[in-house]
């Protein structure tokens, strides 16, 4: 089935951030995310995914393992299983992007307090 932000499983998160589900089954998930200038996630970890994250469009700031990157409109980031991150937009501009998991997340996400 073709999937699109206009058919797929919508769901908020954070402070006004949207993601869409265009697959999630065991093995692979891929969404496709929107965050709104200012936001961030909280600190996390996965203990067995390894993410992808392909941006769309703005630039993301990236927290991996306290160092920090700038990631543009098509360039990706890779993160390892077990390193703690977040990503954040500090732009003035939306930021959109696409986090593909293997194997999924479900169930894999380990919050850090700070």
């Amino acid at each position: 089935m073709i999937q699109s932000k206009e058919n797929s499983t919508h769901y908020t998160w954070g402070n006004g951030c949207d993601s869409w589900v265009l697959n999630d089954s065991n093995n692979l998930s891929v969404k496709q995310e929107k965050m709104p200038s200012g936001t961030a996630e909280k600190l996390h970890f996965h203990a067995r995914a390894e993410q992808v994250f392909y941006i769309l469009k703005g630039e993301a700031v990236f927290d991996i393992n306290d160092e920090k990157f700038s990631v543009k409109a098509g360039e990706s980031i890779s993160i390892q299983p077990q390193s703690k991150h977040y990503i954040s937009n500090e732009s003035q501009d939306d930021l959109e992007f696409l986090v593909i998991s293997s194997p999924s997340t479900y169930n894999d996400r380990i919050e850090i307090e700070k």
